[in-house]
């Protein structure tokens, strides 16, 4: 079918622009992420400086992370009844205020309650402004639009880290207020450029769309599958296990994790554009299947290589799996979301499933590593990748006008 300017439905028009607002969001991931990046590496030692246990260290990130997944279905209704913008401001401002006064937190009970409170925070501003990206995307290029937000945040988690360790060297309190005045530029100078005088299309919406109407979706539904398989894999067992396995099972030194990390988020950073420029013109199905293909099967051999080199192209072909399959991931659940909704309680679900992939995760795997090896560890949290690729693979289209949109 072909429309009558000549355009072929669901292939962006040559010269398509994104607009405005989206690089606004971009540019607010990057700033958001590299404020993150700054605390993650030295909040650990932070909260030891209070006199306690690796545990109560540890505590203080798990009810971060805790905080988000109990709030995220509360945060959906927020942003259905409130509308994105208020409530990206406002929970902005809630991480502003709680990170900043980390500084000056003298109890560790304090760094408790606000990490707590901060965790609230995240989740009004993540999913409200995901609800913004997908509302605001033109349908054919959607793919395009979250493979560009994702960049931003993984070159803001690069850039952070490297920034972070410099200046907690000159005061370990540091990246605590800079974190937070980054966060009140991006209100200052983010909040003003989405108030567009044209009237951006940040109020006029269709009626939210629902989880439980979202749910006989099967497109959906693998979107759940998928995106649980990748925060089991990316954001738990990767993170949790592999400076443990470079260790003990390579025998190399704890610098070499951080290595292998990094030639992980190289390989995301080489597919996320990429990534979405293929689900915009070929549908989100083929890199996904592709990419959760990919991904699963390096993953699944990280834990029987004693070789350092091999480690490391693993996880670099890992990275390329997992980069090319984020966009595709997050377009599929824009198109379920549908043209101009509200999509709050949809999208908490979607992280929720991200979210409990990333707790059980490494627990699973981590028992798994502890009782019978590294091997099977690695290799069931891959296996589970390919499992979502086959489910992905039953799924139907979503891309407009490329195949079914039927549950």
């Amino acid at each position: 079918m072909v429309e009558h300017d000549g355009r072929v439905p669901g292939v962006p028009a040559p010269g398509a622009r994104l607009p405005r607002e989206i690089h606004v969001l971009v540019g607010a991931s990057f700033a958001i992420a590299i404020g993150f990046g700054l605390v993650a590496p030295v909040l650990p030692a932070f909260v030891r400086s209070f006199d306690v246990g690796i545990t109560a260290a540890s505590a203080v990130i798990s009810v971060f992370a805790f905080s988000r997944l109990v709030f995220a279905p509360l945060s959906g209704t927020v942003v259905g009844r409130f509308g994105e913008l208020p409530v990206f401001v406002w929970g902005l401002a809630v991480v502003a205020v709680t990170t900043g006064g980390l500084a000056f937190a003298t109890a560790y009970w304090q760094l408790i309650a606000l990490r707590l409170i901060a965790g609230v925070g995240s989740t009004m501003f993540t999913i409200s402004a995901v609800s913004l990206l997908v509302r605001l995307a033109p349908a054919d290029l959607r793919g395009r639009a979250t493979s560009l937000w994702a960049t931003g945040f993984l070159l803001g988690n690069i850039a952070g880290p490297l920034l972070g360790g410099t200046l907690a060297a000159i005061d370990v309190r540091a990246p605590f207020l800079i974190y937070a005045g980054l966060l009140v530029l991006v209100l200052a100078v983010g909040g003003r450029l989405l108030r567009s005088p044209d009237g951006p299309m940040v109020e006029d919406a269709a009626p939210s769309a629902r989880f439980r109407d979202a749910l006989p979706h099967r497109a959906y539904r693998a979107s759940l599958v998928g995106n649980f398989a990748n925060g089991w894999a990316v954001f738990g067992v990767r993170i949790a296990l592999v400076p443990l396995v470079v260790v003990e099972s390579l025998g190399r030194e704890d610098a070499f994790g951080g290595v292998a990390l990094a030639v992980f988020a190289a390989g995301n950073a080489l597919t996320l554009l990429p990534g979405g420029r293929i689900a915009d013109r070929s549908g989100r199905r083929p890199p996904l299947i592709g990419g959760l293909a990919v991904s699963g099967a390096a993953t699944a051999l990280l834990g029987y290589t004693d070789s350092a080199w091999l480690f490391l192209a693993l996880s670099l072909i890992a990275g390329l799996g997992s980069g090319l399959l984020n966009p595709p991931l997050n377009a599929a659940v824009a198109d379920v979301i549908g043209e101009r909704a509200r999509g709050g309680s949809v999208l908490a679900g979607f992280q929720m499933s991200a979210d409990l992939g990333a707790i059980t995760g490494p627990l699973v795997a981590g028992a798994l590593a502890e009782g019978v090896g590294y091997g099977p560890a690695f290799a069931v949290t891959g296996v589970l990748s390919l499992v979502a690729a086959l489910v992905w693979w039953r799924a139907p289209e979503t891309l407009p006008d490329r195949g079914p949109t039927a549950p």
